[in-house]
């Protein structure tokens, strides 16, 4: 892996292997021909640090996507990824407080509780974060099946999001299976930024969502993204797959800012955050 931005004069002119002067930015260098270390990848991705008045919540994304859009290839996304994208998958996990994904892509990409890293366990104890991140699921119906993993044999709870007026029924089966429920909206449905207000006031303040497209897409309508994580897979599908994000679109297309630029065997992995 090599990165391709930030880069200053002095770490252009460095020869492979050279180390950071003391003024540098805070980003590992590393030959073209080496694999990263997972901490060197956590230490590109670290999540801002707290300001004075201690963390706010951080709400970042991670997806890929093909040259030509598709986020998916046949519903998934594993077909349009890479040995290096799942290093990085798994290393923004291990960052993260609370994993927040959509009731779909639970159910399409057979989604299973976070698994504890040993790489990254003085980090994330130094951080005061549990073992492992949280998984919160965003769902309207609770239309869930309640005896998967990811509700019966997690390491931390479960987190449902939903709103005030679901089905009790359901809300009963997500407690009765070990599921922390945590109301995010006055009707059925999620609102975005109630459900980062909901997280954080549980002590979740480092966010990373992997949708799907539509979750994202409400995120982004909502204003509430302050950064995507994308891979850009060498890769094309045509069809008619979806795109990273989907749902409502925005009245004014929101910028955002390139904070940096990694690549590994034709795959781009970028960062880029709200201004």
């Amino acid at each position: 892996m090599r990165r391709l931005f930030p880069v200053t004069d002095e770490t252009a002119a460095r020869a492979p292997g050279e180390t950071r002067g003391a003024g540098e930015p805070n980003v590992p260098d590393a030959p073209a021909d080496r694999e990263w270390s997972l901490a060197e990848l956590a230490a590109a991705y670290a999540y801002p640090q707290p300001g004075p008045g201690g963390p706010l919540p951080w709400l970042r994304a991670n997806m890929v996507a093909t040259l030509d859009g598709a986020a998916q290839h046949e519903g998934r996304s594993q077909p349009i990824s890479s040995a290096t994208d799942m290093r990085v998958f798994g290393t923004l996990r291990a960052l993260a407080d609370v994993v927040v994904v959509g009731a779909e892509t639970v159910r399409q990409e057979g989604y299973r509780p976070a698994r504890e890293r040993g790489e990254f366990a003085a980090m994330r104890a130094a951080a005061g974060q549990e073992r492992v991140p949280a998984i919160a699921v965003v769902t309207a119906s609770l239309e869930l099946d309640f005896s998967l993993p990811l509700f019966t044999s997690p390491l931390v709870p479960t987190l449902i999001l939903t709103g005030a007026a679901a089905a009790p029924d359901r809300v009963a089966a997500a407690e009765k299976a070990g599921a922390r429920v945590v109301v995010a909206g006055d009707g059925v449905g999620v609102e975005p930024a109630r459900a980062v207000r909901a997280l954080a006031e549980l002590g979740h303040t480092r966010l990373l969502t992997e949708g799907g497209p539509r979750l994202l897409g409400q995120m982004v309508a909502a204003g509430v993204l302050d950064e995507l994580c994308l891979t850009v897979s060498p890769m094309l599908t045509a069809g008619g797959a979806q795109r990273i994000a989907g749902g409502p679109s925005v009245a004014v297309p929101r910028r955002f800012t390139l904070a940096s630029l990694l690549e590994e065997d034709g795959f781009l992995f970028s960062r880029y955050r709200r201004p």
